[in-house]
Protein backbone atom coordinates (compact mmCIF):
# COMPACT_ATOMS: atom_id res chain seq x y z
CA UNK A 1 0.00 0.00 0.00
CA UNK A 2 1.01 3.61 -0.44
CA UNK A 3 1.56 5.94 2.53
CA UNK A 4 -1.90 7.50 2.23
CA UNK A 5 -3.48 4.04 2.20
CA UNK A 6 -1.43 2.93 5.21
CA UNK A 7 -2.46 5.95 7.27
CA UNK A 8 -6.14 5.76 6.38
CA UNK A 9 -6.19 2.02 7.13
CA UNK A 10 -4.54 2.56 10.54
CA UNK A 11 -7.04 5.36 11.22
CA UNK A 12 -9.94 3.01 10.46
CA UNK A 13 -8.52 0.37 12.82
CA UNK A 14 -7.90 2.94 15.57
CA UNK A 15 -11.48 4.16 15.34
CA UNK A 16 -12.95 0.65 15.25
CA UNK A 17 -10.86 -0.46 18.25
CA UNK A 18 -11.45 2.83 20.10
CA UNK A 19 -7.70 3.15 20.58
CA UNK A 20 -6.42 5.77 23.00
CA UNK A 21 -2.78 5.59 21.87
CA UNK A 22 -1.11 4.83 18.54
CA UNK A 23 2.68 4.46 18.61
CA UNK A 24 5.36 3.85 16.02
CA UNK A 25 9.17 3.93 16.17
CA UNK A 26 10.93 7.04 14.93
CA UNK A 27 11.84 5.41 11.64
CA UNK A 28 11.35 6.47 8.04
CA UNK A 29 8.05 4.57 7.96
CA UNK A 30 6.82 5.90 11.29
CA UNK A 31 7.70 9.49 10.44
CA UNK A 32 5.90 9.19 7.11
CA UNK A 33 2.68 7.53 8.27
CA UNK A 34 1.90 9.04 11.68
CA UNK A 35 1.62 12.71 10.61
CA UNK A 36 -0.92 11.59 8.01
CA UNK A 37 -2.67 9.54 10.67
CA UNK A 38 -2.87 12.64 12.86
CA UNK A 39 -4.63 14.46 10.03
CA UNK A 40 -7.15 11.60 9.64
CA UNK A 41 -7.89 11.60 13.39
CA UNK A 42 -7.70 15.41 13.71
CA UNK A 43 -5.08 15.21 16.48
CA UNK A 44 -1.58 16.60 16.99
CA UNK A 45 1.15 13.93 16.72
CA UNK A 46 3.98 14.09 19.24
CA UNK A 47 7.28 13.10 17.67
CA UNK A 48 10.62 11.71 18.89
CA UNK A 49 9.32 10.80 22.37
CA UNK A 50 12.20 9.93 24.73
CA UNK A 51 10.24 9.55 27.98
CA UNK A 52 6.66 8.66 28.90
CA UNK A 53 5.68 10.25 32.20
CA UNK A 54 1.99 9.29 32.16
CA UNK A 55 -0.79 8.35 29.77
CA UNK A 56 -1.02 11.95 28.53
CA UNK A 57 2.39 13.48 29.34
CA UNK A 58 5.48 12.93 27.21
CA UNK A 59 9.03 14.27 26.86
CA UNK A 60 10.66 14.94 23.51
CA UNK A 61 13.58 17.00 22.16
CA UNK A 62 13.07 20.22 20.20
CA UNK A 63 15.36 22.59 18.30
CA UNK A 64 17.58 19.76 17.03
CA UNK A 65 17.98 18.40 20.55
CA UNK A 66 19.15 21.67 22.08
CA UNK A 67 16.10 21.74 24.36
CA UNK A 68 13.78 19.14 25.85
CA UNK A 69 10.04 19.79 26.14
CA UNK A 70 7.50 18.10 28.39
CA UNK A 71 4.08 18.18 26.74
CA UNK A 72 0.64 17.15 27.93
CA UNK A 73 -1.86 16.10 25.28
CA UNK A 74 -5.62 16.52 25.65
CA UNK A 75 -6.37 14.74 22.37
CA UNK A 76 -8.71 11.76 22.56
CA UNK A 77 -6.12 9.68 20.70
CA UNK A 78 -2.41 10.17 21.41
CA UNK A 79 -0.35 9.63 18.26
CA UNK A 80 3.36 9.20 19.06
CA UNK A 81 6.64 8.37 17.38
CA UNK A 82 9.12 6.97 19.91
CA UNK A 83 12.92 6.81 19.87
CA UNK A 84 13.69 3.13 20.59
CA UNK A 85 17.22 3.93 21.78
CA UNK A 86 15.85 6.07 24.62
CA UNK A 87 14.20 3.11 26.33
CA UNK A 88 15.79 -0.03 27.82
CA UNK A 89 15.30 -3.23 25.88
CA UNK A 90 12.47 -5.36 27.21
CA UNK A 91 13.14 -9.01 27.92
CA UNK A 92 11.57 -11.46 25.52
CA UNK A 93 8.19 -12.50 26.87
CA UNK A 94 8.16 -9.78 29.54
CA UNK A 95 5.18 -7.93 28.06
CA UNK A 96 1.67 -8.56 29.30
CA UNK A 97 -0.25 -6.94 26.45
CA UNK A 98 -2.45 -9.15 24.31
CA UNK A 99 -1.73 -9.41 20.59
CA UNK A 100 -4.92 -9.45 18.57
CA UNK A 101 -5.48 -9.86 14.87
CA UNK A 102 -7.86 -7.35 13.32
CA UNK A 103 -9.21 -6.91 9.82
CA UNK A 104 -9.61 -3.66 7.95
CA UNK A 105 -10.64 -2.69 4.47
CA UNK A 106 -8.02 -1.20 2.22
CA UNK A 107 -9.33 2.18 1.03
CA UNK A 108 -10.81 2.35 -2.44
CA UNK A 109 -8.36 3.28 -5.14
CA UNK A 110 -5.47 1.19 -3.84
CA UNK A 111 -3.44 0.35 -6.90
CA UNK A 112 -0.12 -0.71 -5.40
CA UNK A 113 0.86 -4.35 -5.25
CA UNK A 114 3.82 -6.26 -3.86
CA UNK A 115 6.37 -7.35 -6.43
CA UNK A 116 9.44 -8.51 -4.52
CA UNK A 117 11.71 -7.78 -1.56
CA UNK A 118 15.29 -6.65 -2.04
CA UNK A 119 17.00 -6.78 1.34
CA UNK A 120 20.52 -5.68 2.16
CA UNK A 121 22.16 -8.33 4.35
CA UNK A 122 24.99 -7.43 6.71
CA UNK A 123 26.80 -9.21 9.51
CA UNK A 124 27.14 -5.88 11.37
CA UNK A 125 24.62 -4.78 14.02
CA UNK A 126 21.79 -2.47 12.95
CA UNK A 127 22.94 1.13 13.32
CA UNK A 128 20.01 2.47 15.39
CA UNK A 129 20.35 -0.22 18.07
CA UNK A 130 24.09 -1.02 18.02
CA UNK A 131 26.05 -1.01 21.29
CA UNK A 132 29.13 0.36 19.50
CA UNK A 133 29.11 2.77 16.54
CA UNK A 134 32.17 3.83 14.54
CA UNK A 135 31.41 6.87 12.36
CA UNK A 136 33.49 8.65 9.76
CA UNK A 137 33.30 12.13 8.33
CA UNK A 138 34.67 14.30 5.57
CA UNK A 139 38.12 14.04 7.14
CA UNK A 140 38.48 10.55 5.66
CA UNK A 141 38.81 12.32 2.28
CA UNK A 142 37.79 9.36 0.08
CA UNK A 143 35.60 6.30 -0.21
CA UNK A 144 38.73 4.15 -0.19
CA UNK A 145 39.85 5.59 3.15
CA UNK A 146 36.40 5.02 4.61
CA UNK A 147 37.15 1.29 4.45
CA UNK A 148 39.26 1.88 7.59
CA UNK A 149 36.07 2.85 9.45
CA UNK A 150 34.41 -0.38 8.36
CA UNK A 151 37.43 -2.41 9.43
CA UNK A 152 37.51 -0.77 12.86
CA UNK A 153 33.76 -1.31 13.30
CA UNK A 154 34.16 -4.99 12.42
CA UNK A 155 37.04 -5.37 14.86
CA UNK A 156 34.94 -3.86 17.66
CA UNK A 157 31.76 -5.69 16.69
CA UNK A 158 30.00 -2.41 16.00
CA UNK A 159 27.93 -0.65 13.36
CA UNK A 160 29.15 1.86 10.76
CA UNK A 161 27.89 5.44 10.85
CA UNK A 162 28.72 8.60 8.93
CA UNK A 163 28.24 12.34 8.93
CA UNK A 164 26.07 13.97 6.30
CA UNK A 165 29.18 15.36 4.62
CA UNK A 166 30.57 11.83 4.17
CA UNK A 167 27.24 10.61 2.77
CA UNK A 168 26.96 13.59 0.39
CA UNK A 169 30.51 12.89 -0.80
CA UNK A 170 29.50 9.34 -1.71
CA UNK A 171 31.70 7.55 0.82
CA UNK A 172 28.78 5.47 2.15
CA UNK A 173 25.03 5.03 1.47
CA UNK A 174 22.63 7.44 3.18
CA UNK A 175 21.27 4.73 5.51
CA UNK A 176 24.54 5.14 7.49
CA UNK A 177 23.94 8.84 8.17
CA UNK A 178 23.79 9.89 11.82
CA UNK A 179 22.34 13.27 12.72
CA UNK A 180 19.34 15.54 12.61
CA UNK A 181 18.41 14.44 9.09
CA UNK A 182 19.66 10.87 9.59
CA UNK A 183 19.43 8.29 12.34
CA UNK A 184 19.49 8.94 16.08
CA UNK A 185 21.77 6.60 18.03
CA UNK A 186 22.66 6.21 21.71
CA UNK A 187 25.32 3.47 21.92
CA UNK A 188 27.59 2.63 24.83
CA UNK A 189 30.53 3.79 22.71
CA UNK A 190 30.56 6.24 19.79
CA UNK A 191 33.82 6.68 17.86
CA UNK A 192 33.85 9.79 15.66
CA UNK A 193 36.70 9.82 13.12
CA UNK A 194 37.27 12.93 11.05
CA UNK A 195 33.98 14.49 12.20
CA UNK A 196 34.14 18.13 13.26
CA UNK A 197 30.96 18.02 15.32
CA UNK A 198 28.40 20.26 13.62
CA UNK A 199 25.24 20.68 15.70
CA UNK A 200 23.23 18.71 13.13
CA UNK A 201 25.47 15.68 13.68
CA UNK A 202 25.57 16.04 17.45
CA UNK A 203 21.77 15.95 17.51
CA UNK A 204 21.96 12.34 16.35
CA UNK A 205 24.57 10.99 18.79
CA UNK A 206 24.73 13.31 21.81
CA UNK A 207 23.15 10.73 24.14
CA UNK A 208 25.98 8.23 23.61
CA UNK A 209 27.42 7.05 26.93
CA UNK A 210 31.06 7.43 25.86
CA UNK A 211 32.46 9.35 22.89
CA UNK A 212 35.92 9.05 21.40
CA UNK A 213 36.74 11.80 18.90
CA UNK A 214 39.67 11.44 16.48
CA UNK A 215 40.51 14.63 14.60
CA UNK A 216 43.59 16.63 13.60
CA UNK A 217 41.84 19.91 14.42
CA UNK A 218 42.24 20.60 18.14
CA UNK A 219 39.60 23.33 17.86
CA UNK A 220 36.95 21.05 16.34
CA UNK A 221 33.55 21.71 17.99
CA UNK A 222 33.22 18.08 19.04
CA UNK A 223 36.13 18.56 21.49
CA UNK A 224 34.39 21.52 23.12
CA UNK A 225 31.41 19.38 24.14
CA UNK A 226 28.94 21.98 22.84
CA UNK A 227 25.54 20.43 22.32
CA UNK A 228 26.61 17.19 24.03
CA UNK A 229 24.60 16.17 27.02
CA UNK A 230 24.42 12.87 28.87
CA UNK A 231 20.89 11.52 28.83
CA UNK A 232 19.11 9.70 31.62
CA UNK A 233 21.87 10.35 34.16
CA UNK A 234 24.44 8.45 32.12
CA UNK A 235 28.08 9.51 32.18
CA UNK A 236 29.59 11.24 29.17
CA UNK A 237 33.27 10.97 28.27
CA UNK A 238 35.12 12.74 25.46
CA UNK A 239 38.65 11.64 24.67
CA UNK A 240 40.77 13.66 22.30
CA UNK A 241 43.23 12.11 19.87
CA UNK A 242 45.05 14.55 17.59
CA UNK A 243 47.56 13.54 14.95
CA UNK A 244 49.17 15.03 11.89
CA UNK A 245 49.10 11.62 10.17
Amino acid sequence: MRLAEHSSTVAAVAKAQKATHVLAPTSATGKNILPRLGAHLDVQPITEVIEIQSADTFVHPVYAGNAVATVQSSDAVKVLTVRPTSFPKAAVGAGQAKVEKVTAEVPAGATSEWQKDELTKSARPELASARIVVAGGRGLKSKENFVLIEQLADALGGAVGASRAAVDAGYVPNDAQVGQTGKVVAPDLYVAVGISGAIQHLAGMKDSKSIIAINKDKEAPIFQGRGLRAGGGRSLLIRQFCSDN
